[in-house]
């Protein structure tokens, strides 16, 4: 295994210094270190290029993120494939625009807060045991609400990514191959998401849902790329059209269920006014005589209890002194068929007189 140190870096970028020029001040010069596949280890201490900007130190064995503290204008850090485990150390890299750690065993997206110009954070695929999915430190997801624009959290076995409505500024969410199922949670993040206008989730059971796409592009005005497919102003426009007709439908399913005003009217008429059956024999046929109070007709559709008491009361009265002398001037002491007009006093004792 090697071992990066000051003096590969020297050897590796030709320096050869000028008269009166020391190898610290070439070193100090450089901006740009590329070590790639180089099965480099470990980190040595790099403090001498302090205009360090750009880091290549991808396909290595690196475990640990050691000896950055004082490349303080460091912009691009390329660690992705190694075998790094934790992120640390990397709070004084206050100048950090672009973070790739893809492909290694990280489990936790955490110790990044005071990185205020992170724009950039790429954390795809990594090596997690079985079962495992990756998570998110809500610590580090509130210091980058305001930098970070670009998220790549594929193929980590994530079902839900809620906790990242608070990043206000992202505009490219990358979440491939994972394990996102429900439509509503991406509802949720979509309606705080303001800016994001590129999302890519093939992969995820998701995609499999009845109109995934439509209720996407319907859920947010700021989507123009949706997995890799350009939303257009017309099919966009036609989604619109489509889903104020279907809730107009519902609206209007609804008003049909409530009564009109003519069924209302009756079933007012029919609470209100007592209709009682009368049956006395007369020369012929038996008729049946119904009584009831004048019809009468309330705009509001509901009385109020109180009218309501009064008119019931009144056509109880009224009904009850009509069938009594429609009673007393047709009953015979021989035709006497309704047993409960007898309960009258004045009915029992015209009954008497006739039989005596």
């Amino acid at each position: 295994m090697v071992r990066l140190t000051l003096d590969l870096i020297a050897k590796n970028n030709n320096i050869k210094p000028r008269k009166e020029e020391t190898i610290a001040q070439c070193l100090k010069k450089i901006t740009h270190i590329n070590f790639s596949d180089r099965n480099i280890d470990s980190i040595d201490n790099l403090s001498l290029c302090k205009n360090l900007s750009v880091l290549y130190l991808y396909d290595n064995h690196i475990s640990h993120i050691t000896n950055l503290n004082y490349s303080t204008n460091l912009t691009h850090l390329y660690l992705q494939n190694n075998c790094i485990s934790c992120i640390e150390n990397l709070r004084s890299l206050k100048k950090l625009e672009k973070l790739y750690l893809g492909g290694n065993y990280i489990a936790v997206i955490e110790g990044l807060e005071g990185l205020g110009e992170l724009r950039e954070l790429h954390v795809e695929s990594q090596r997690l045991p079985l079962g495992e999915k990756l998570l998110f430190d809500p610590r580090t997801l509130r210091s980058l609400a305001k930098s970070l624009s670009i998220l790549n959290i594929s193929n980590n076995n994530i079902d839900d990514i809620k906790d990242l409505d608070v990043l206000e500024n992202l505009n490219h969410l990358i979440a491939v191959d994972n394990q996102l199922i429900h439509v509503k949670d991406l509802e949720v993040l979509l309606k705080k998401l303001m800016k994001l206008w590129k999302m890519d989730l093939n992969g995820n059971p998701v995609c499999l849902k009845p109109k995934y796409r439509d209720k996407l592009i319907l859920m947010s005005k700021s989507l123009e790329f949706l997995d890799g497919k350009e939303i257009k102003n017309m099919e966009r426009q036609f989604l619109m059209n489509w889903k104020a007709s279907k809730d107009a439908k519902k609206i209007k399913k609804r008003s049909n269920k409530i009564e009109d005003p003519s069924s209302s009217y009756i079933s007012n008429f029919e609470t209100i006014h007592h209709i009682v059956p009368v049956c006395y024999p007369q020369v012929g046929k038996p008729k049946v005589v119904f009584f009831s109070d004048v019809q009468r007709y309330f705009p509001s559709g509901n009385p109020s209890s109180e009218c309501f008491q009064e008119d019931k009361t009144k056509v109880t009265e009224e009904m009850g002194n009509l069938s009594l002398k429609e009673s007393e001037s047709s009953l015979t002491k021989n035709d006497i068929h309704e047993p409960h007009l007898l309960r009258n006093p004045k009915v029992k004792e015209n009954l008497y007189e006739e039989k005596e």
